[in-house]
């Protein structure tokens, strides 16, 4: 077996929105980066993938299996750090480790006491005490001590200072150098997944718009900066552009063939997975 996800056709209306056709696999041993505009359905997906919604039609395959008919032994496996991270409010987060650990088989107290001690938490401070940094890093410490083989993150670093950001993404590069763990990650910060992300998928209104490998993206599509006028007659070799008075620029999946077209009369530019995501329509 060599995806530890798949998902197959996946559909499901809600209140207004709906996902479409949402298909995609993720390898083990890979980090796989979801971005797209808010409102995109990354968090649904995210929740979908959980079995916290039930879906309309299609199919997930996690480790092989259904989660739907093994969601307890699934979950075993997986960890997840949520936006908006929900723990016990009124105890402490010694009292919330203490009920979280007996739910994992796999649970490794000295890891999780280690992470505790890294990370600088305050053992005795109720949840709800805590500021949205700490909230995180505790459901950061919670989801890398039981061993966990498949870590779905949704906006992961969000309220994390930049020297905690850059320590967690090491993290995970060392999380998956067992090779039969897996990560996918959800996050408006494209930075984050420029430097640890495998895998790019990027979503819009609820549709797929591209699944693309890393590397792949980053060398093939570009940005062109030249005349309103060429750029207009080159159309069709773009996914997205922007308009200014002294020029256009666009975004192409096309970048060898445009460069031998159009040769000196554009610049060109690498692009970042946040260029990708703003210019792409």
């Amino acid at each position: 077996m060599d995806n530890i996800l798949e998902v197959r056709n996946l559909h499901k209306q809600l209140n207004g929105f709906a996902l479409h056709d949402i298909d995609f696999e993720l390898p083990y041993g890979y980090i796989m980066g979801l971005i797209g505009p808010n409102g995109a359905g990354k968090t649904s997906l995210l929740r979908l993938i959980l079995n916290l919604y039930k879906k309309d039609g299609g199919n997930i395959s996690i480790f092989g299996q259904n989660m739907q008919h093994n969601e307890v032994s699934i979950k075993e496996r997986i960890g997840f750090v949520q936006e908006d991270t929900r723990f016990y409010n009124e105890f402490t987060l010694e009292k919330n480790a203490n009920i979280i650990s007996g739910f994992y088989k796999n649970w490794d107290e000295q890891l999780f006491k280690d992470f505790f001690l890294e990370f600088k938490l305050p053992g005795k401070k109720k949840f709800g005490k805590l500021s949205l940094g700490e909230k995180k890093k505790f459901a950061i410490a919670v989801a890398l001590s039981h061993k966990a083989e498949l870590l779905l993150l949704d906006e992961p670093t969000a309220g994390l200072d930049p020297i905690f950001r850059r320590k967690f993404l090491d993290l995970l590069s060392q999380h998956i150098q067992n090779e039969k763990r897996s990560i996918l990650i959800s996050t408006h910060i494209t930075s984050d997944l420029d430097r640890v992300a495998d895998y790019i998928v990027m979503l819009s209104g609820g549709r797929i718009v591209f699944n693309e490998d890393k590397e792949f993206l980053l060398n093939n599509w570009g940005i062109v900066k030249c005349s309103n006028e060429l750029l207009e007659k080159n159309r069709s070799k773009f996914c997205g552009v922007r308009v200014h008075n002294y020029g256009s620029e666009g975004l192409t999946k096309h970048l060898p063939e445009l460069k031998k077209l159009l040769k000196d009369s554009a610049k060109y530019e690498k692009p970042t997975l946040e260029d990708i995501m703003n210019l792409h329509n």
